[in-house]
């Protein structure tokens, strides 16, 4: 089960997600969260009470974060993966230059 709740600000989009980030619900995701970058508006994903991920979840949360979309988190599990997505892209970035 899986709720994805938008809203606008002046500048950004803010996409929160709670439930569990996996199977129908990844695709569910990804497709809010590419719509509201065709907006041409800064995005940020939330997770906010994630209590699991699964593999494609953690894939396409890597994607997002390489496309520009901002991720945050509440908890210790999910701000774990969110940390970690993030040193992942930093590491990426360094190596190609």
């Amino acid at each position: 089960m899986i709720r994805i709740m938008t809203a606008d600000g002046p500048g950004s989009r803010t996409i929160t997600v709670d439930g569990t980030l996996s199977g129908e619900g990844v695709e569910a995701v990804r497709a809010c969260c590419l719509e509201a970058l065709s907006k041409e508006k800064p995005v940020r994903l939330h997770l906010r009470e994630v209590s699991a991920i699964d593999e494609h979840g953690r894939t396409m949360l890597h994607h997002l974060a390489a496309e520009g979309i901002d991720l945050t988190a509440n908890g210790i599990y999910c701000s774990y993966i969110v940390d970690e997505i993030r040193s992942a892209g930093l590491s990426k970035r360094r190596c190609s230059r």
